[in-house]
């Protein structure tokens, strides 16, 4: 079976990108499947994978989606069994919507800027192509199956667009549960805490995530205000307004206890160092963040808006609240104990090893022989 998948670029630290690095590594296992990558620039393929480069000459970011899309389109035109893409182009038999869907993003954001920049975001070339693009996507005859990551980005996606249920199908995300474990503690725990001035006594909630607008670490900020000395939060990720939200923090008196560490790769001792995962974030699908911190054996404080939210559960796994809901997020951060981390941060190791790679690949493998296995459609 030749499947052919379609994502645009790679980023080191990008979620969707590494799902896609880690379905064709356990398919490849499987077996059955040949996959190829359709992309624009993906630099982590080993030298054994097969890929399609489109890079055609563009100029800002709407040329650039509209001309990979037409590249794409053309280069699995024929040869393939199926085409999955993982961008919002409608040449494709299956989708899978790492991304969530943009229109319910922009209402989510629209709650937390300017009248002036919600009208920007109306005018924006590049948002009014996006969601013409989600559209003609979810309404093509062609779409056999969406691969959604939570039940979020299903209901979202079934209500919005009339999809039928048959075609939503929820494959949650695989994680490594033999790199990110919580035996990892005893030997990188003081280590990163005594690079960052951390006591090894104090608890440290961690958040892992680039685009900081988007993932909360404006409420973090301020949901920090008033925290006793022993608390601190780690930032871990980039952001082209880092720089902006340190001053906030500094000016909050945070200085000492918001520490912004940056991108890092070695991200399994991060997790390892903290005792708290938290992640309020305005629309996440399902970050791969936060089953590497369940995992790891942490416990975990996210939004309503995030689809792992349904996973954590409120007090099984960790805390759940509405992403602006600064005085809850706060009182959440202040009332961790060691005993409550321990005791859900043990559930959320358990939780985590359920979901492998191996499953996941188990799932879109059968899904692939089903589709396969239906009546032959015209491209």
């Amino acid at each position: 079976m030749k499947i052919a998948l379609i994502r645009q670029r790679y980023n080191a630290f990008g979620g969707a990108e590494r799902f896609v690095d880690q379905a064709m590594s356990a398919i490849a296992i499987e077996g059955s499947t040949d996959v190829t990558l359709v992309t624009r620039d993906w630099n982590s393929l080993q030298a054994d994978r097969k890929v399609i480069r489109c890079n055609p000459f563009h100029i800002g970011r709407t040329w650039r989606d509209w001309g990979f899309a037409n590249a794409a389109c053309a280069a699995t035109r024929s040869g393939f069994d199926l085409v999955q893409s993982h961008e919002r182009i409608a040449c494709c038999d299956i989708y899978r919507a790492g991304d969530g869907v943009h229109a319910q993003w922009l209402e989510n954001r629209a709650r937390t800027i300017s009248a002036a920049r919600r009208l920007a975001t109306m005018v924006s070339p590049w948002h009014r192509y996006t969601l013409a693009a989600e559209r003609r996507l979810f309404t093509n005859a062609r779409l056999r199956a969406v691969i959604c990551n939570s039940q979020m980005v299903a209901n979202e996606i079934r209500s919005r667009f009339g999809v039928a249920d048959d075609k939503l199908k929820v494959i949650y995300n695989g994680v490594d549960a033999q790199r990110f474990h919580p035996r990892l503690k005893p030997a990188v725990r003081q280590a990163i805490r005594a690079r960052l001035g951390i006591p090894d006594e104090a608890l440290v909630h961690l958040y892992v995530g680039s685009g900081f607008e988007r993932k909360g670490v404006p409420q973090l900020i301020q949901a920090m205000r008033g925290a006793r000395q022993h608390m601190h939060l780690v930032i871990v990720g980039a952001d082209r307004k880092s720089g902006i939200y340190q001053s906030q923090a500094a000016s909050a008196g945070l200085g000492g206890q918001v520490h912004f560490a940056g991108p890092q790769k070695d991200i399994e001792h991060w997790y390892a160092m903290a005792d708290c995962f938290v992640l309020p974030t305005l629309y996440d699908p399902f970050p791969n963040a936060i089953m590497e911190a369940m995992a790891s054996g942490l416990p975990v404080i996210t939004s309503t808006q995030c689809g792992a939210a349904e996973l954590v559960g409120p007090g099984q796994c960790g805390w759940i609240c509405d992403a602006l809901d600064v005085a809850t997020l706060g009182r959440f951060l202040r009332e961790l104990t060691p005993a409550t981390a321990a005791d859900r941060g043990s559930r959320a190791r358990a939780l985590a090893e359920r979901f492998t790679p191996e499953n996941m690949a188990d799932q879109l493998t059968a899904l692939y022989r089903n589709l396969s296995g239906t009546d032959s459609h015209t491209r």
